[in-house]
């Protein structure tokens, strides 16, 4: 039966535009805004446990960061106010937090111009990047500098007077026997009183950062789910079978930058899948990778190398999960 002329939609309430149909009522500087008040409790245990070194290397992170991103866009001719967004500041605090209290000034230099430069505007700017810019700089200043990249600030908590920084081993870095052998050391990794980068002290400030996310929905849950529950599972097995391989499950969940990563930077909207089942599996992906790493690797910690590996199978994981089309409904049997 065809419908008459008059009751068809006149061209004037017809809206022709391109995906996506439907948005969400948050910008974007609302959205870093509230991934940057997650990040705070970690920035604040990192300050008080490393001193004004931490704060320091934040903010010339965060500063350097922002200034790289002005720059390329007024060397390319773009607009220059895309700082405003708060990406590169969020950028500058993730870089700040994956490295050590105690690197000179011109490793945040360096650094934030791998991760705006390189890992972000070289693709056009936010949105195109397929990795996340903070761990590009990460990757490649540990394969740059490895000696500074692994020079660990010990906590101000019982430190000598008159000393601004001590170099120490991170956890991660020690054997099964000494991990062992340590007395509170799980107690002292969840509330932050250990060396290594600003963002991997305190287990409990990242997990309120996680939680905080997760309430505001921004990101998926799958990923750090998939992300630590492979990690607990794996080194379960392997601390079972073969202890003298790998520590207990909750000493790598703690350690390291385990929480860091699975919640502030695998789930970066923009480098991770955007299905529910794409994202639990690039969460076990990133953990079945850590996992391999830490325990049979020449590295002490693979969470910077599982995620990028995985940003990088993004769009096949994408193409390979099948979406749903926007209204379909199963036909109903007769």
């Amino acid at each position: 039966m065809t419908q008459h002329p008059a009751q068809q939609p006149t061209n004037d309430s017809l809206i022709v535009s391109n995906s996506p149909h439907i948005r969400g009522k948050e910008t974007v500087p609302q959205i870093m805004s509230r991934v940057i008040y997650a990040l705070l409790p970690a920035c604040a245990a990192g300050i008080y446990f490393f001193g004004l070194s931490a704060l320091r290397v934040l903010t010339l992170c965060v500063f350097f960061c922002v200034g790289v991103e002005w720059l390329c866009r007024k060397l390319g001719g773009r607009n220059t106010d895309t700082w405003k967004d708060g990406s590169a500041i969020l950028t500058g605090l993730l870089l700040g937090m994956n490295l050590s209290a105690s690197v000179p000034w011109w490793i945040c230099l360096v650094g934030s111009i791998l991760a705006i430069g390189l890992g972000k505007q070289i693709f056009g700017g936010l949105g195109f990047n397929p990795f996340n810019p903070a761990l590009v700089a990460r990757v490649g200043l540990l394969i740059g500098f490895p000696q500074i990249m692994t020079t660990w600030a010990v906590p101000n908590l019982g430190k000598m007077s008159g000393v601004d920084v001590l170099s120490g081993a991170t956890p991660l870095g020690l054997s099964v026997e000494q991990v062992a052998a340590s007395d509170g050391l799980l107690q002292n990794l969840f509330y932050g009183n250990v060396g290594g980068c600003i963002g991997e002290t305190s287990a409990v400030a990242l997990l309120i950062g996680g939680l905080m996310l997760m309430f505001w929905r921004l990101i998926k849950w799958e990923i750090p789910l998939g992300f630590i529950g492979v990690v607990v599972a794996l080194t379960a097995i392997v601390n079972y079978h073969w202890p003298e391989l790998s520590s207990p499950p909750l000493f790598h969940v703690f350690a390291g930058g385990l929480l860091l990563g699975a919640f502030f930077m695998a789930t970066d909207m923009v480098t991770s899948p955007v299905t529910g089942r794409g994202a639990l599996v690039f969460g076990m992906g990133c953990g079945l990778i850590t996992s391999v790493i830490r325990i049979f690797g020449s590295y002490p910690e693979g969470v910077s190398f599982s995620i990028l590996i995985m940003n990088a199978l993004t769009p096949l994981i994408d193409r390979s999960i099948t979406r749903k089309p926007f209204g379909f409904r199963k036909e109903k049997k007769a």
